[in-house]
Formats: structure tokens, C-alpha cells, sequence
């Protein structure tokens, strides 16, 4: 079975497998699900699977085909990124359609994958949906997206839809706990990684700061204001990270309001999300922590 060292969406697995079987594989997907699911990892497995030569349903790794691709030298593979300014451009889309017309090298097909598809400029979307109109018969292309609103409705209407869920909060901690991560993961922190091993290892690897902000939300209640402003220095030095904070904030208010049933945490959360909006509106910075602080600490005594 492949896929096996892929955490989760157990149902992409199966139908992937069996497409490749029964030699069912179309022209054209749209893998749809939020960042940090695993849509390239399947992507890239997926067409291994479709490049091998064995023909067994899944990667033999000792073809022509296996070894190269492992290598990360396949001729009859390609993955494109967004690169200047995070789009994807027309140049790039014009390169895969010269690509795309030459005949396969070394496999029976060829494979194209575009992460992030709905960076695509308006030029490169067109220029996709050309080469998607009428692919050479060889070539599978897999467009991966975590916002499939930004899509042209043409490009989705020509892919078959793959719609991969979030991870539960057990495998993320199982992932961790394999790697040799995830001490003192707490059960809100899981709630912020929102069924993706990308941010569980973000958080993993910023989990000081969520602690502090733990800790600092317990002493509001306890503590002069003057006091929880000089001990909130997780917040104040975090201005290129602080919207992750403050939705972490969130989740503890609002895990607080489940349990408690109390008005003054669902106000705790507007405050919150308010502040989130200042910030992300340009305003001061410091002022507007000061004055988070302030509200959350009028609120909460």
C-alpha cells in the first residue's frame, strides 16, 4: 500500500490506490484542503506511482523510473512553485507547455505538479487552461490549492476534485510524539494546529511563547495592571508573530467560555479579535497591546 507514510485522510489513499490499479487516471486534479495537510506529499507519491514502470499500483523503487524520481532528476516530472513576489507566472506556465509536448522519456506519462495553483497570475491561469482544454494524452496534471475560490471556474470545471480534511488532533500528537516532539503540547495548542502537521510543527517549534501566553492570561485576574503590562513582553516582542498569539489567546478564552458559561470571556474574545483587526490595520503597535491588556484586565478582575 502507498501513502503509508502519510499521516491521515485515509479516504485520498484508498481512491489514489485504486486509480492507479485499475489504470483509471485522468488528465487533470484539483487536490482542495488547507495548508499543511499533506497535498504535496500525496501529490509527489501519487505521481511515483503513476511514473513507475511496474505498473504494480505502487512504487516498486528499483525502476528506471523509481530511482530517478528519487533522485529528484525525473525527465518526465516537473513541480512548479510560486517564486518572485509568491506568484505563479505566465513564464513558468510556458515552460510546462513545452515541456508538456514533448513525448515521455523514461515512463508512459508524464506528471505536472502545480503547488499553491491559486497563486497563478490571470495570464498563467489562461495559459493553463489551454493546456487543460486539450492535454496530450500522456500527461496528468495536479493543481494543489488551499483556496479554491481563487480558482478560474474553467480550470476547476476540467479537474477532478480531491478535497482533503484536516488531521485529527490525536494524529498530529502521534506525528510529534514519533518525531520526538511534542512535551508539554497542550490541548489548546493542538486546537490551534487546525488538522495540519505544518503549523503542529510550527507551534512545536514556538511553544515557549504559547506557554507565556498561558501563563500570562491566568495572572490578569491576580494582578495589578501596571504588573500584567510588564510581564506581557511575549506579546510586545512578538509584533511579527503576534496574530498566531492572538488567536491562541482566543482559543483559551473561548475554551474558558465552554466550560464557564461566562459573559466575560466572550467579551475577552471580542476584545481580542478587535486588537487583531487594529493591528493588522497598521495602527501603533505598543498602544494597541497596552490597550488589549487594559480592556482584557477591566473585564476579567
Amino acid at each position: 500500500m502507498a501513502f503509508e507514510n502519510i499521516i491521515g485522510n485515509e479516504k485520498m489513499k484508498e481512491l489514489l490506490n485504486t486509480s492507479v490499479a485499475n489504470n483509471n487516471i485522468v488528465h487533470s486534479y484539483l487536490f482542495i484542503g488547507p495548508d499543511g495537510v499533506g497535498k504535496s506529499l500525496f501529490a509527489t507519491e501519487f505521481a511515483k506511482m503513476i511514473l513507475c514502470e511496474a505498473n504494480s499500483g505502487k512504487p516498486c523503487e528499483n525502476c528506471k523510473s523509481c530511482i530517478q524520481f528519487s533522485g529528484g532528476n525525473h525527465p518526465d516530472f516537473l513541480k512548479i512553485e510560486p517564486e518572485d513576489e509568491k506568484k505563479i507566472k505566465i513564464e513558468q506556465i510556458r515552460y510546462l507547455q513545452e515541456k508538456i509536448a514533448e513525448k515521455p522519456v523514461t515512463s508512459s506519462k508524464k506528471v505536472y505538479i502545480i503547488c499553491d495553483s491559486e497563486t497563478m497570475t490571470r495570464e498563467a491561469s489562461n495559459g493553463l487552461l489551454k493546456t487543460l482544454e486539450e492535454p496530450p494524452e500522456y500527461a496528468v496534471i495536479i493543481l494543489l490549492t488551499s483556496n479554491e475560490s481563487a480558482l478560474l471556474n474553467t480550470i476547476k470545471s476540467r479537474c477532478m476534485k480531491m478535497n482533503f480534511l484536516p488531521i485529527s488532533e490525536n494524529q498530529i500528537m502521534q506525528y510529534l510524539r514519533a518525531n520526538g516532539l511534542g512535551e508539554n503540547m497542550t490541548e489548546n495548542m493542538l486546537k490551534l494546529c487546525e488538522g495540519s502537521i505544518g503549523k503542529a510543527l510550527k507551534v512545536e517549534n514556538e511553544k515557549e511563547q504559547y506557554l507565556q501566553v498561558e501563563e500570562l492570561i491566568k495572572k490578569i485576574s491576580k494582578q495589578d495592571i501596571t504588573q500584567i503590562w510588564r510581564q506581557a513582553d511575549v506579546l510586545y516582542q512578538a509584533k511579527e508573530n503576534i496574530v498566531p498569539l492572538l488567536e491562541y489567546m482566543i482559543i483559551i478564552f473561548y475554551q474558558l467560555l465552554k466550560k464557564q458559561n461566562k459573559m466575560c470571556y466572550e467579551k475577552a474574545i471580542q476584545i481580542i479579535e478587535q486588537t487583531k483587526k487594529r493591528i493588522q490595520a497598521n495602527a501603533n503597535y505598543d498602544m494597541s497591546i497596552d490597550n488589549l491588556l487594559l480592556r482584557l484586565w477591566e473585564e476579567l478582575v
